[in-house]
């Protein structure tokens, strides 16, 4: 079934399609089970646990990975097909960037200019410069890379793929182990590079789609279950969120006639947060403000 399409308030441009899209590896593990999406312009947000199919979808999108059937296009280009003339329009973070550790980032990114055809010595060195200073790294230009953080090295990342002017940037899962206040660099930049770009951010994490992106996909085990903006995430779920403080033992029944979303455990007692279509458990329970967190959680943790 075709996931429903969110479009952007600024109309959509740049228009990602993917239809039909399988994908199963030599050890019969099927990662992608005909993933149908449009990917508007701006930041979109694809939202899966850790296995989803995530990065093999990434992959695919960004020409490192040969899908069994289906199609991706964007502004007229097969991306599978005419791989040259995709990757033109690619810019791509993954998750594991690698950094060669002895190199500058000036030359880290010298040689990535020069792999995507900026053959110009001048031209080069002043593209640079800009991306270093966009990224805030100008500070850091001499400095080896070995040296870096784990944001700094993001933040590099960020600027590679930029290189070239694309249309489309993938970042996969690009905020997992970055620390508070690198994480909120790194979410500043991606809304900067999304206002001219279609930026897909991967992830895992839902507090980082909430925060940048105007649309986003939810997906798990290979299957897109649902394509929203945050805001009819929302107002689907008015009226549905309940709190409530319980004796721990009540929990199987309550599991029974609601969806529970959290339980946090206390001396006997557990706070549930629960999903119940506008009807109230039980008198103690009260309405709650709905999240995307729960959204998420209250689809991918469905039973099959």
């Amino acid at each position: 079934m075709r996931a429903r399409v969110c479009q952007s308030a600024e109309g959509v441009t740049n228009m990602l399609e993917i239809r039909g899209l399988t994908k199963t590896y030599s050890s019969h593990v099927q990662a992608l089970k005909g993933v149908n999406l449009e990917v508007p312009s701006g930041m979109f947000g694809l939202l899966g646990p850790n296995g989803a199919g995530k990065t093999t979808l990434m992959k695919i999108v960004a020409t490192l990975l040969e899908p069994d059937s289906g199609t991706v296009e964007m502004n007229g280009i097969d991306l599978i097909v005419q791989k040259d003339k995709t990757r033109r329009i690619l810019g791509y973070l993954p998750q594991d960037f690698g950094l060669y550790q002895t190199l500058t980032a000036e030359q880290m990114l010298d040689y990535f200019a020069k792999l995507k055809g900026v053959m110009d010595k001048k031209r080069r060195w002043l593209l640079i410069d800009t991306l270093l200073e966009r990224v805030n790294l100008s500070y850091a230009r001499k400095q080896r890379l070995g040296g870096f953080s784990g944001g700094m090295q993001q933040r590099l990342g960020i600027a590679q793929a930029l290189i070239g002017g694309p249309e489309l940037i993938i970042v996969d899962e690009p905020t997992a182990g970055l620390d508070p206040e690198e994480r909120l660099r790194f979410h500043n930049l991606l809304s900067e590079t999304a206002s001219e770009n279609t930026v897909i951010l991967s992830t895992h994490i839902v507090s980082d789609v909430s925060n940048l992106c105007n649309n986003l996909a939810i997906m798990r085990r290979g299957e897109i279950l649902a394509s929203r903006t945050p805001q009819q995430v929302i107002d689907e779920l008015q009226e549905s969120v309940w709190t409530a403080t319980v004796p721990r033992e009540e929990v199987p029944t309550l599991r029974s006639h609601c969806q529970v979303i959290s339980s946090q455990n206390q001396d006997g007692f557990a706070r549930l947060r629960v999903i119940s279509k506008r009807v109230r458990p039980r008198e103690d329970f009260t309405p709650a403000t709905p999240t995307l967190e729960d959204y998420y959680l209250s689809l991918v943790n469905q039973p099959e």
